[in-house]
C-alpha cells in the first residue's frame, strides 16, 4: 500500500510543500529514501527505526521505499523524521490513523521524543496559505509559532502522545494564539544622556534614525563613534508585526532563535571587521542567511570600516541598493531580504590621530590616501550621511538629551512618513523610488537655488543629489514641514561634503 503525508522543506527563506510518499511491498527488507535526500535525510532511516521500536510499535520486515516529491528539488535537514514515521505506520496498515488535511515536521530521537527543528516559522506560514488546517510540530518549537491566526497548530513531545491525537484516544490542545502588542517600549540598558558632548553627532544619528538613512562615522579613538552606534536601537521605532514575522523567518531559517519566539526588538548586529564575505552577505554549500539579513529591519554596524575586506565591503552594494540579496551557487539560487540601516564607524587615518586638537598624526598624505581607499567610492556614495565625530574638549563633558526624548521626535517623524507613503510599499524616506521623490520632495524657491549652487559647487553625483533630497525630507519631517526649505537643503549637504581626511573622501 502507497501512502502519502504532507510536510515541507525549506529553500532560502521560503517553504515548500513536500510529500513523503512510502511504499510497503514484498521482497528481501530494506528501507530505502529517494527525491534528492541530503545527508541529514538519509540519515532518518535509522532514527526512523529506533524511534519506531522504542515507541513499542513492531518495525515491518518488509521492502520500504519512501519518496520526496517532488524529486527535482534538494531536501536537507532531519525535519521529514516524523512524517516518515507516519507514513511507514499508515502504509502498513498496523495503525488507522487520520492524517487528512494535516501536515507534520519534527526530527526523532532515538526513544521517540520530536526535537527541535530549524524553519518551523515558514513552514506554518506556507501551510496556512495553502489551506491546510492542521500542523504538528516540535514542542520546542511552539514559541515562534504563538502568533499565527489561520491554522491550528499542535505542539508534539513524542510519537506516543502523536499517535494517540491522531488515533482519537488523546487530543493534543492546539497552540493558543496571542495578541500580537505592537510599540511596546523595550528596557535598554543604555542611553543617549550618557555620551558627552557630541551635540552634530546626536543630531546626525537622530535624522538617520528619523529616515532609515545609513550613516559614517568619521573620528579619532575615545571620541564616542561606537558608544553612539550602540545606542542608535533606543531611538528607532518599535517592529511592526509583518517587520516582526519577517526577522522571525530569517532567524528561523538560519537557528538563531534558540527556542525564542517572535522577534520583537529590532536586529543590531556587529560582526567583526575579519568576518569573511559569505558570513556577512550570505552564502556557503548550503547557503544560509549572512550578516546583511539578519540586521533586516534593524542596524547593520561596522566597527573600523576600512579594515574589513574589500569584497567584504563592496558585496553590500547591490543588497543597499535593492534591499535583498540573491545568492548564486551550483544548486540554485536564493534571495535573502536585506534592508538594514548601515552605521559604520573609523578612524580619519592608520594612527587614528589626523586632526586631533593635541595629539600629533604620524601618517604621510599617502598612508592616510591609501587608509581611505579601502572604501570605494561607489561604496562611499550610497552611504546617505557621513559625519565627523571630533576629540572632545573638557568644557563639552556634560549629558545632553535622553533617548527617550530623541526617540519620540523620531517616532513623531516616522509617523509622518507611514501616513505620506501609505499604499505605496514603503514606509521610509530612505526607501523613496525617483518617481516619489518628485512627488514627494517639495522644495521651495530658494531651496532649489541651493540645491543647484551646491551640485556644481561640490560635484555631487547623481546619486548623491538624490541622497540630500530624502535627508532633507527628514529634516523637514522633524520640522514638521510639508515643504522642504534652503536651511534643510543646506544642512542636508553637510552631510553629503564631508572630504577634509583625504582626496578620496
Amino acid at each position: 500500500m502507497v501512502n502519502r503525508i504532507l510536510s515541507f522543506g525549506i529553500n532560502g527563506i521560503d517553504s515548500f510543500p513536500v510529500f513523503v510518499e512510502t511504499d510497503l511491498s514484498r521482497g528481501l527488507p530494506a528501507f530505502d529514501i529517494v527525491g534528492m535526500p541530503d545527508t541529514a535525510v538519509r540519515e532518518a532511516k535509522e532514527r526512523v527505526r529506533s524511534a519506531y521500536k522504542n515507541t513499542g510499535l513492531t518495525f515491518p520486515v518488509k521492502r520500504i521505499t519512501v519518496n520526496l516529491a517532488p524529486a527535482n528539488i534538494r531536501k536537507e535537514g532531519s525535519v521529514f523524521d516524523l512524517p516518515i514515521l507516519l507514513g511507514i505506520l499508515s502504509a502498513s496498515e498496523s495503525m488507522n490513523l487520520k492524517t487528512d488535511d494535516c501536515a507534520f515536521a519534527g526530527e526523532l530521537s532515538l526513544m521517540g521524543d520530536v526535537r527541535q527543528i530549524t524553519g518551523v516559522l515558514p513552514m506554518i506560514l506556507k501551510a496556512r496559505d495553502m489551506g491546510v488546517s492542521s500542523i504538528f510540530i516540535p514542542e520546542e518549537n511552539r514559541a515562534e509559532a504563538e502568533y499565527i491566526d489561520g491554522i491550528s497548530i499542535y505542539p508534539v513531545k513524542n510519537v506516543s502522545q502523536l499517535l494517540a491525537h491522531l488515533s482519537d484516544n488523546q487530543k493534543i490542545e492546539p497552540i493558543k494564539v496571542k495578541e500580537f502588542q505592537a510599540g511596546i517600549t523595550c528596557d535598554f540598558d543604555v542611553d543617549y544622556s550618557e555620551v558627552m558632548g557630541q551635540y552634530a553627532a546626536k543630531r546626525a544619528i537622530e535624522i538617520a534614525a528619523a529616515g532609515g538613512h545609513n550613516i559614517l562615522m568619521i573620528g579619532p579613538p575615545g571620541s564616542g563613534k561606537s558608544m553612539l552606534a550602540k545606542r542608535l536601537p533606543t531611538i528607532l521605532p518599535p517592529l511592526s508585526f509583518k517587520e516582526a514575522i519577517d526577522c522571525t523567518v530569517i532567524y528561523s531559517v538560519a537557528n538563531k532563535l534558540n527556542g525564542g519566539g517572535l522577534v520583537t526588538q529590532r536586529p543590531f548586529r556587529s560582526p567583526h571587521h575579519t568576518v569573511s564575505s559569505v558570513a556577512l552577505c550570505g552564502g556557503g554549500q548550503n547557503p544560509k542567511p549572512g550578516e546583511i539579513s539578519l540586521a533586516h529591519c534593524g542596524v547593520l554596524f561596522l566597527d573600523e570600516f576600512p579594515e574589513f575586506s574589500a569584497k567584504s565591503i563592496d558585496c553590500m552594494r547591490a543588497p543597499l541598493e535593492d534591499g535583498k540579496i540573491t545568492v548564486s551557487r551550483a544548486k540554485g539560487s536564493v534571495t535573502y531580504p536585506s534592508n538594514f540601516m548601515l552605521v559604520c564607524a573609523m578612524n580619519p587615518c592608520k594612527c587614528g590621530y589626523l586632526g586631533h586638537p593635541t595629539r600629533k598624526c604620524t601618517c604621510t598624505q599617502h598612508q592616510i590616501d591609501k587608509y581611505i581607499s579601502h572604501i570605494s567610492g561607489p561604496m562611499l556614495d550610497r552611504i546617505d550621511i557621513h559625519i565627523d565625530v571630533p576629540a572632545i574638549a573638557y568644557k563639552e563633558i556634560s549629558s545632553d538629551r535622553s533617548a527617550e526624548q530623541i526617540r519620540q521626535c523620531v517616532l513623531e517623524a516616522r509617523r509622518l512618513q507611514y501616513k505620506r507613503y501609505k499604499g505605496t510599499g514603503i514606509y521610509k524616506n530612505s526607501d523613496l523610488t525617483s518617481s516619489l521623490i518628485k512627488k514627494y520632495c517639495i522644495l521651495t524657491e530658494d531651496a532649489k537655488d541651493a540645491l543647484k549652487n551646491s551640485f556644481d559647487r561640490l560635484n555631487i553625483t547623481g546619486r548623491g543629489y538624490t541622497k540630500v533630497l530624502k535627508i532633507a525630507r527628514t529634516i523637514a519631517d522633524l520640522e514638521k514641514s510639508d515643504q522642504i526649505t534652503k536651511l534643510h537643503i543646506l544642512e542636508a549637504i553637510q552631510y553629503r561634503s564631508l572630504n577634509k581626511y583625504g582626496n578620496n573622501m
